[in-house]
């Protein structure tokens, strides 16, 4: 089949199948360009929990497509390649978030979104890259907090809340990789435009940029924005939706080698056969569910 032609396939299944098709931010562009929606995956869980769709296709990672089943139990949630998994999430586990609660008794444990269902289970509050800081501020501020598994979203709340905290030695290698010498030279070519950067990155790096922000927050910044130049500090996946938003600006990568390989994985074959075969069913088990459920449902409602 032309690509055409599965496009045209899929329309017809989602259609059938009461299906809504999401798509994270990083995916490849005939991913994004297919999907009913595009975001971060907080955000596409909401979404997704919010429509009368039967069936969820989660074209992301595996923690992104826990998060709608934990948010949608009644749902048939499917991630269309199995393997596409987070180096982040993979840092962690429940046994590693029970080790350092037991290392620091009376703590809270804060873990971005960007983890299991087993290790939310474990955890008193989820954050996203968007919210975490506010979310920390409403902690009571006699106890230790723990923040899992990225050490350095955990440094730049920590940084921007004054509030000590216990981190996870985990990250995203993406965002890992990206260096002051990355920025030195980006800017020396493009003097005018703004660098905005995803707090993923390591904290001597995020300092050098003009906006920290989530992907949702980046963008928001540039459809407000005057300006017609920016770099771009995160995965490469992001350029997509922003050329296509804003076909009147210009958008440059602050490296070409921030390409994570598990966000590539899914192609417009993956995804119709997903639709055609059930797959991969998302599976978390109802006791694991519910505990999983608390820490996200205290960050939405804001209240701790």
């Amino acid at each position: 089949m032309t690509d055409a032609q599965i496009r045209d396939r899929i329309d017809h299944l989602r259609r059938e199948r009461h299906a809504v098709i999401l798509a994270h931010n990083y995916e490849l562009g005939e991913i994004q360009d297919v999907a009913d929606f595009c975001g971060d995956s907080l955000e596409l869980s909401i979404r997704a929990a919010e429509t009368d769709a039967e069936v969820i296709v989660f074209c992301g990672v595996r923690f992104m497509a826990e998060t709608a089943k934990i948010l949608s139990p009644a749902k048939t949630v499917l991630l269309p390649v199995e393997s596409a998994g987070c180096d982040m999430a993979d840092m962690i586990d429940a046994e590693g978030v029970r080790r350092i609660k037991a290392a620091h008794p009376g703590a809270l444990v804060v873990c971005y979104v960007n983890s299991t269902a087993a290790v939310k289970a474990e955890c008193d509050l989820c954050v996203t890259s968007a919210n975490a800081p506010e979310m920390i501020r409403l902690l009571p501020p006699d106890r230790e907090v723990i923040f899992v598994p990225d050490r350095n979203l955990g440094a730049h709340c920590a940084g921007i809340t004054g509030r000590p905290m216990i981190f996870w030695d985990g990250c995203c290698p993406v965002h890992q990789r990206m260096t002051a010498a990355m920025v030195e030279r980006r800017r020396r070519e493009y003097p005018e435009a703004e660098l905005l950067i995803h707090p993923e990155a390591p904290p001597e790096v995020v300092a050098l940029a003009d906006y920290a922000l989530s992907t949702g927050g980046i963008l928001r910044h540039v459809r407000e924005s005057a300006k017609k130049e920016f770099i771009i500090a995160t995965e490469i996946g992001m350029l997509h939706r922003l050329e296509a938003e804003h076909p009147d600006k210009r958008f440059i990568p602050l490296t070409e080698q921030a390409v994570c390989p598990h966000m590539k994985l899914i192609r417009l074959p993956d995804l119709l056969r997903s639709l055609e075969e059930n797959r991969t069913v998302i599976e978390v088990p109802e006791p694991l569910r519910a505990r999983a459920e608390v820490p996200i449902r205290r960050m939405l409602n804001r209240k701790f």
